[in-house]
């Protein structure tokens, strides 16, 4: 069936695009597998995984007005709660000036940090926060103002990463992405999010990206804050990570701290963090390797991972590839 999808589906841009209707610039399949491990209490359990299985599509139809869409393969389709539950991105944007661009669709949800941004099949662990979110993409507008070259403002309406789907909850997000310098690059968000209870907690995430020369450092801070909370940085998440790149090898790590403090609750006793509970001090990290073979870096690229986190407290090793197939790219 997804053979005879995307067999299909080529067919029918390809034939659009030579007879110079709306052209596609990139179609590809992307796909991750792993030979997961795992030692709990002294107890080894293993399995062979297949992580991400993705179709991304990338183009335009004018020269004002492109699109892009990730459909995930290997994800549930259909939840009577949200439909487009295997949908990434689903989006079209219009450049309505050199620097105004307004997107309608389904878009990431423009929350800061370097962790929470990266592309899903790059991340082989994620922080609570991000693993409790319900959702971290979702339906909604962007209006995004280039101020200064490099320098972005991003104005975000959308459904609630805290709600199931379709239920009238929102986020209101402002995003600025940009840098201080050529070596440290941002994304700096204020968010104000509502919740299935119909409150809404503030969080500003501040996520900061450092390269000098082969070496990569990200810091992404978070402090979260629920009407009636007593202290500000009782709630928060601190996680950086280390890349070398040294040939066709990267050497990495990372590691992230959160925490919320117990009082963090409404009148009703009811977490004001539904993403990372009351009573949280969780620490996680790991390290590990990844080896490039091919020349095009996107192609082909080989991973050993170790990773544990303190909530949980399983130790995890995996050994896996991650591929892609360019189907069109232009």
């Amino acid at each position: 069936m997804i053979r005879f999808l995307t067999s299909t589906l080529t067919a029918l841009l390809l034939a659009a695009t030579a007879a110079g209707q709306p052209a596609v610039t990139q179609l590809y399949l992307d796909m991750r597998a792993s030979f997961h491990q795992e030692l709990d209490a002294g107890k080894y359990n293993s399995q062979f995984t297949g992580d991400h299985f993705n179709l991304n599509v990338r183009g335009y139809l004018t020269d004002k007005l492109d699109f892009r869409i990730r459909q995930r393969l290997n994800k549930k389709v259909f939840d009577e709660r949200n439909m487009f539950n295997a949908t990434d991105f689903l989006y079209l944007r219009w450049h309505a000036a050199p620097r105004w661009h307004f997107s309608v669709g389904k878009n990431a949800v423009l929350i800061g940090g370097y962790e929470f941004d990266a592309v899903p099949i790059d991340v082989y662990y994620y922080s609570n926060f991000c693993n409790n979110l319900y959702q971290g993409f979702a339906f909604g507008v962007n209006a995004e103002y280039e101020f200064l070259p490099g320098q972005n403002l991003v104005l975000q309406v959308c459904n609630s990463p805290l709600s199931l789907g379709f239920q009238g909850l929102y986020a209101y997000n402002v995003a600025w992405t940009g840098g201080f310098a050529p070596w440290w690059h941002t994304i700096w968000s204020v968010n104000f999010v509502q919740d299935e209870y119909h409150r809404t907690i503030n969080y500003i995430a501040l996520g900061n990206h450092m390269v000098w020369g082969g070496l990569a450092i990200d810091v992404d801070l978070m402090n979260r804050a629920g009407a009636g909370q007593k202290r500000f940085f009782s709630d928060f998440t601190v996680i950086s990570k280390i890349i070398w790149s040294v040939g066709k090898w990267n050497l990495c790590a990372k590691a992230g701290y959160e925490s919320n403090a117990l009082e963090n609750v409404d009148d009703q006793g009811r977490a004001l963090d539904l993403a990372v509970a009351p009573g949280t001090k969780n620490f996680y990290a790991g390290c590990g390797v990844e080896f490039f073979p091919l020349p095009n870096r996107d192609r082909l690229r080989l991973h050993a991972v170790y990773f544990r986190s303190s909530t949980i407290g399983v130790n995890n090793f995996d050994i896996g590839i991650t591929w892609r197939l360019d189907i069109i790219a232009k």
